[in-house]
């Protein structure tokens, strides 16, 4: 299976957008359409993981593809920001290592130890 790091998947992506979507959709448009794709990632989790069962239109679900299709339009909201997904996350990942870097080991609701 090939490997794709964050910065080809931005370039790629935007590559598509200019040979195939036209042009980007405006920021609000993506914004309404990362929601829609957020909405079908929790129908289908709530089915599986949850308590609803599935309707028989549901039944022909694809986690993976949901999920592809929530991280394409980050991905297109990335790139017509201006940002560097990569830097972002190693960013984020930074910052969220200084601040729960012992917070969770002190959880008792995750480690079961009651204090």
């Amino acid at each position: 299976m090939a490997e794709l790091t964050i910065k080809e998947y931005q370039e790629i992506t935007d590559e598509w957008i200019q040979t195939f979507g036209v042009r980007y959709f405006s920021e609000l448009t993506n914004l309404g359409i990362l929601m829609e794709e957020v909405g079908e990632v929790a129908r289908i989790m709530t089915r599986i993981y949850g308590d609803q069962s599935f309707k028989t239109s549901d039944e022909h679900y694809n986690l993976a593809d949901e999920l592809a299709d929530v991280l394409f339009v980050i991905v297109c909201i990335a790139n017509q920001t201006g940002t560097d997904l990569t830097e972002a996350i190693l960013k984020n990942l930074e910052k969220k290592t200084k601040r729960d870097k012992e917070r969770h080991r002190r959880n008792p609701k995750l480690t079961g130890k009651r204090p």
